[in-house]
């Protein structure tokens, strides 16, 4: 079977903030090894990163206001349920995330022996992430090695899950949306990937100290909090009528 016939019912999501500098080439890179549909999230940004994405071959849905990283990601995931595609591929638009990536997710959810499969390459943490890492596996439970990577590939089962109400709680796409799915018993592999340096910049959501505090302690108390619920329960069905 062509590439075209095994992609068509995937989609890259991209959430995008002011990428101008790298959303093209990103999306040039992944038009190489991929033949399906690439959507860029526009997180309204204030430079060129939408027309950028166009004119590189994407699908565009931007935002009118901000939604953040989880917001943006969210906005395709629920893009993606209402159109059916089988699989959802999150990655960065700054160039992180190697586009030779794909194959290995997809390989990695093919045999539908997981949900969810995560690229992880837990050695470009510094020793205060690993620290972060440590404690958040401990408080929550969840055993995965690299909990903050963006390049993940989703079933509609973690779709549909994540596309939920209760999902738009979320600040942001690492440990909440891990829980959230380990909570629904949804299986969930690592596979080992390379990641390159930003291209540019520095990142849009630890911009500041204030911004990492606020993240510490935002997920320390979502994991405190969600490790002591129960692991199976019921989510409202995801209304995919919003997108019409």
């Amino acid at each position: 079977m062509q590439d075209s016939e095994l992609h068509k019912n995937i989609a890259i999501l991209i959430p995008a903030k002011n990428e101008a500098d790298s959303v093209g080439a990103v999306i040039r890179g992944i038009k190489r090894c991929f033949s399906g549909q690439i959507i860029v999230i526009d997180d309204a940004s204030q430079d060129e990163t939408a027309s950028i994405a166009r004119q590189a071959g994407a699908y565009v849905i931007p935002l009118a206001y901000s939604l953040g990283a989880w917001g943006a990601t969210q906005t395709g995931l629920r893009y993606a349920w209402q159109q059916g595609y089988a699989v959802a591929i999150t990655m960065d638009a700054d160039g992180q995330h190697e586009p030779d990536s794909i194959p290995i997710l997809l390989a990695a959810l093919a045999p539908a022996n997981c949900d969810v499969v995560i690229g992880a390459h837990p050695q470009r943490g510094s020793f205060a992430r690993r620290f972060a890492w440590s404690l958040f596996r401990w408080l929550s439970g969840v055993t995965l090695e690299d909990l903050t990577s963006g390049l993940r590939g989703y079933n509609q089962k973690a779709i549909n899950i994540l596309a939920s109400s209760e999902a738009t709680l979320l600040d942001y796409q690492d440990m909440g949306v891990l829980m959230l799915l380990s909570q629904n018993n949804l299986i969930i592999e690592e596979v080992p990937i390379s990641m390159q340096p930003r291209r540019n910049g520095h990142s849009r959501i630890f911009s500041s100290w204030w911004a990492v505090t606020h993240y510490m302690i935002y997920t320390l108390i979502l994991c405190l909090a969600r490790s002591k619920r129960i692991k199976i329960r019921q989510l409202k069905p995801f209304n995919p009528l919003i997108f019409k």
